[in-house]
């Protein structure tokens, strides 16, 4: 009787990094905020354990932690994480060491670890036919006598609609993100992220950097290098690698990586 009046143990969630531009890091801070300092830079595919998501200051972060031998953790953006932790982080409260994983392509085995993924459902390839929704009926408990003879409990409901959603996520098609470059427009102000388009011509190249508060900036670009904005102030800029930061006026500052302008 104690063992059935217990509550379930609190859900594990795996949350996988994309949405990222092409070549981009995502940042992991120590606080839930983009001028905190980093604690790691994660790849799109990248996989994190999701410990609870919270608004914070009008933006959704999660805090997440790593799932290697070295642990760390961190807040990170929740756009940037698939599937979200529906509950709420909560500073202090620990996951009991035999919670079930969900949120992955496998389901939970009966020591809490996650089977390994079915590959040919999650990835496919190009000869091969397309993924099939999953049958819910039979996996939430739908028609049939053996069906209403073990109704499913809602626990086991939301672990398998989760899990369904993922896999369709991994199968659908991949479409790329718009992109977005690091960017800041004000004196003091800190990094955030800029919508660009891109016109290529020739040996020269057009980003159109969009800001999050409105209004454009173009920047020119010459055989690959930064060439010049549509502003009046002064244009200069420096490389490191493959990245060039720019500086136009006072303020503006931009960072472009030669992937972005050069199309390739």
């Amino acid at each position: 009787m104690a063992e059935e009046m217990a509550q379930e143990a609190p859900e594990l969630v795996i949350s996988v990094v994309t949405g990222l531009a092409p070549d981009d890091l995502l940042k992991v801070r120590t606080t839930a905020s983009p001028v905190a300092t980093v604690e790691a830079r994660l790849s799109s595919g990248d996989m994190v354990t999701n410990l609870g998501c919270n608004d914070i200051n009008g933006y959704k972060w999660c805090k997440v932690e790593s799932t290697g031998k070295e642990k760390l953790s961190g807040w990170a953006p929740a756009r940037y994480l698939i599937p979200l932790n529906p509950a709420p982080y909560v500073e202090g409260e620990t996951r009991p060491a035999d919670a079930p994983v969900v949120a992955s392509t496998g389901s939970a085995n009966e020591t809490g670890q996650a089977s390994a993924p079915d590959q040919s459902q999650a990835t496919g390839s190009a000869n091969s036919a397309p993924v099939a929704p999953p049958d819910l009926t039979a996996r939430l408990g739908g028609a049939g006598p053996a069906a209403e003879s073990t109704p499913k409990s809602a626990a086991e409901i939301g672990r398998a609609a989760m899990q369904d959603a993922y896999v369709l996520a991994l199968a659908a098609p991949d479409v790329s993100p718009d992109p977005e470059i690091p960017c800041a427009r004000y004196v003091g102000q800190p990094m955030e992220r800029c919508k660009v388009s891109v016109v290529h011509t020739a040996d020269k190249a057009n980003i159109t950097v969009t800001w999050p508060d409105g209004g454009t900036r173009i920047i020119s670009f010459r055989a690959g290098r930064p060439a010049g904005s549509d502003a009046p102030g002064d244009f200069r800029f420096t490389r490191e690698g493959s990245l060039n930061m720019i500086r136009v006026g006072v303020a503006e500052r931009f960072e472009i990586t030669d992937q972005l302008a050069l199309g390739n």
